[in-house]
């Protein structure tokens, strides 16, 4: 599972997940990627999964870049523990990831291979997704 090697603060607090991506939001390494099209958290496991997915489908053609990164520790408290007794401990950690985010990138396949194995990763991640195409200004 991804996580940090290490972190400034041990906890942190939820945020907002509002607004689109400041950063990340075309094709940057690959030929092909997919795009989150709403907000959400996208957790180790998930991204993991889908990596997985995609790497089975493409065997051994291509090369894969995975463009998110879990950096926020989720917490919570024991099951039936009483309320109050202060914030949890580090349960789990997730990417943050907003609308127009690209969250992977793949080359070295043709489109048809790209698409399907796009769309398995899809199938293991919590966000609706499009499949994009780098533009033509990119490769310039």
């Amino acid at each position: 599972m991804l996580m940090p090697k290490r972190t400034k603060y041990r906890k942190c607090q939820k945020g907002r997940l509002t607004g689109r991506a400041k950063g990340g939001a075309s094709v940057a390494f690959g030929e092909y990627g997919l795009q989150a099209v709403e907000p959400a958290w996208v957790t180790s496991a998930q991204i993991e999964a889908a990596r997985v997915a995609m790497t089975r489908h493409v065997k051994r053609g291509g090369k894969i870049w995975i463009r998110i990164f879990p950096d926020k520790p989720i917490t919570s408290l024991p099951a039936e523990t009483r309320m109050g007794k202060g914030k949890g401990a580090v349960d789990h950690w997730v990417a943050v990831v907003k609308p127009g985010r690209i969250m992977f990138e793949i080359e070295g396949v043709d489109i048809g291979v790209a698409r399907e194995a796009m769309r398995l990763a899809s199938h293991k991640l919590p966000v609706l997704t499009r499949f994009v195409v780098r533009s033509r200004e990119a490769n310039a």
